[in-house]
């Protein structure tokens, strides 16, 4: 496939409510587009997953852009095949950036399968044809609030709650939670790298509350740690912000740092990369689950089809749009059941509404070609 032209589109995104973890309140995303038109006029969309700010990783929407428009873009421009199994390649000599190595490869993914007549769920390698879903629910102003949105994803039928936690906002919320659910309920807490090793007694008081699991209590960097911490409660320790690859995740896993792996494509460098880890949890018999960044309609769409692969056996954080958002970048995706039909679409089998793409942008698209 040779690359035509490749825009860049910049859009705010308002969320049905603030979202508030370890690293700080969202209101509204700050959402970068990738669109990838090929000589042959086949079209492929992605979404980088970057925060505003550089608080929950090194990357950040605007730093993205950047490498995006001066070396990733140009790369692929001047090539004369590009496929998504080449990209890795074509783009090794830009260190790291995963997150907006992500978006791009989804994008040309994207046009690889729609030209191809496959769609992603057949790509990657899905075997379901609906996933079961959990929801994340953020740090809330006070218990009573954060009961009355639990309460309210139970009745929408999710399979599974997560709660952000952090130092200060952990035992009482999740007691109070768990009384709410009863002791079977899917309960897990996630910590986004608030705590330290310092903190290993008091994150043993959470083992009290039977949880699913508890993810990422200490920095990226500190795989011993998340080991001693993992030999010294009884909650299993899953992995996310640590796993950068399929490399490390094999890594974290036979040092048993973790006996769970978060799955988040963005983080990883995107959905090929995503698969790797897939395997290498397959072969050590580790339960995986994807992730969720707040993607939009286009992201949620390609999560849903990685999160159908057979190795995905815990619910993820693909939740329905309306959980972040009162008017989705695509069709919405609907939970019926605590579950979401996988996309049988060509490539990732949703439509991009180009009218609300020009509504909500923040400036110009930046467009790029040969």
């Amino acid at each position: 496939m040779k690359i035509d032209s490749i825009s860049l589109h910049r859009l705010a995104m308002p969320l049905v409510r603030p979202f508030e973890t370890s690293f700080g309140t969202q209101v509204e995303r700050d959402v970068l587009l990738v669109h990838v038109v090929a000589c042959d006029g086949v079209e492929g969309w992605g979404e980088c997953v970057a925060g505003a700010d550089p608080v929950y990783s090194s990357e950040y929407v605007t730093g993205c852009e950047h490498i995006i428009e001066h070396y990733l873009a140009p790369a692929l421009l001047a090539a004369a095949d590009v496929t998504a199994e080449t990209l890795d390649a074509q783009l090794r000599f830009v260190v790291g950036h995963r997150m907006a190595k992500a978006a791009v490869e989804a994008a040309v993914l994207d046009a690889q399968l729609r030209a191809s007549g496959v769609s992603f769920a057949r790509y990657l390698g899905a075997v379901r044809d609906e996933v079961d879903c959990g929801v994340s629910v953020g740090i809330a102003p006070s218990i009573d609030e954060l009961l009355e949105e639990v309460s309210g994803y139970v009745s929408e039928g999710y399979r599974r709650i997560k709660l952000k936690i952090k130092p200060g906002w952990d035992l009482e919320p999740v007691a109070a939670v768990r009384e709410l659910l009863g002791a079977d309920a899917l309960l897990q807490v996630d910590a986004n790298t608030a705590y330290t090793r310092g903190d290993i007694d008091h994150l043993r008081q959470l083992d009290a509350f039977g949880l699913l699991l508890i993810e990422q209590p200490f920095v990226e960097e500190d795989i011993t740690g998340h080991a001693i911490l993992a030999a010294a409660i009884d909650t299993p320790v899953c992995l996310d912000e640590s796993i950068t690859s399929a490399a490390v995740a094999g890594d974290a896993i036979d040092r048993d740092a973790t006996s769970v792996v978060n799955v988040k494509p963005g983080r990883v460098g995107g959905y090929l990369e995503s698969v790797r880890i897939h395997d290498v949890c397959v072969a050590r018999d580790v339960p995986a689950w994807c992730g969720g960044m707040l993607e939009t309609g286009l992201g949620r769409a390609a999560n849903v089809a990685l999160a159908a692969l057979p190795g995905f056996t815990l619910p993820g954080d693909t939740s329905a749009s309306r959980r972040y958002y009162a008017d989705d970048l695509t069709e919405p995706f609907e939970l019926v059941d605590g579950r979401l039909r996988v996309p049988t679409g060509l490539g990732t089998g949703v439509t991009v509404r180009s009218e609300l793409v020009a509504a909500w942008a923040t400036r110009r698209p930046l467009l790029l070609r040969r």
